[in-house]
């Protein structure tokens, strides 16, 4: 029997083990998928629960409701961050916010900083471990068409790093594409640690003050 003869007698198994394949990853999105809109609905339960309370109306009931953890405060904050990061349930910009408007300017700005980067070394890790049928599952098609092409071109830790560095990319899902890439752990830490700063200072500092010009504009 022939190379030739072989391999086409294993056609129809390799094809139905692909087609297994293919069936468990569109389970696997959905799994995924129902979970985040899950969590959208019980965002916006959990908003409305806040309004209710004054929570977005109010400053010093968002301080004093997550102030009342007492020590833990600091602690929950930041695991709700990496939460936000990984798990994308919850709008990044609204707890970057909500950090400086509750520890104040600077431990805000360092709980954020904490808690999105952990975040982003989790997802890389994941994205690392699960492979593309993770990153389909989580990044658009819009976003996998527009970046896909670069990934493994010379240029793109360059480009990855000046993402990053501002505030206008869909860090996660860069992250989550990078992670398909040849890129170390060692280049992708110090990307991330030397240039979320900039990120997370313009979204903590710019949705807060923002909020408060536009609270001003409609008062």
């Amino acid at each position: 029997m022939t190379d030739k003869e072989l391999t086409n007698e294993e056609t129809p198994q390799n094809l139905a083990e692909a087609l297994e394949k293919t069936e468990r990853n569109k389970y696997f999105q959905w799994f995924i998928q129902g979970v985040s809109y899950a969590g959208i609905i019980f965002t916006i339960w959990a908003c409305w629960q806040l309004y209710k309370m004054g929570a977005f109306t109010d400053s010093e009931v968002m301080i004093n409701l997550v102030k009342g953890y007492g020590i833990w405060a600091p602690i929950i904050f930041v695991f709700i961050q990496i939460i936000q990061v990984v798990i994308p349930i919850i709008p990044g910009g609204v707890t970057l916010a909500a950090g400086v408007m509750i520890f104040g300017p600077w431990w805000g700005f360092v709980y954020n900083y904490v808690g999105i980067v952990v975040g982003s070394f989790i997802l890389f890790w994941l994205g690392r471990k699960y492979g593309m049928k993770l990153v389909e599952a989580f990044v658009s098609q819009k976003v996998m068409d527009k970046y896909m092409t670069k990934l493994d071109t010379k240029g793109w830790r360059t480009t990855f790093a000046v993402m990053i560095l501002l505030p206008v990319a869909p860090d996660d899902a860069l992250v989550l594409l990078t992670s398909l890439t040849r890129m170390t752990w060692r280049e992708f830490f110090w990307i991330i640690v030397l240039c979320k700063p900039a990120t997370v200072a313009a979204y903590s500092f710019g949705m807060m003050y923002g909020m408060e010009w536009l609270t001003k504009l409609l008062g």
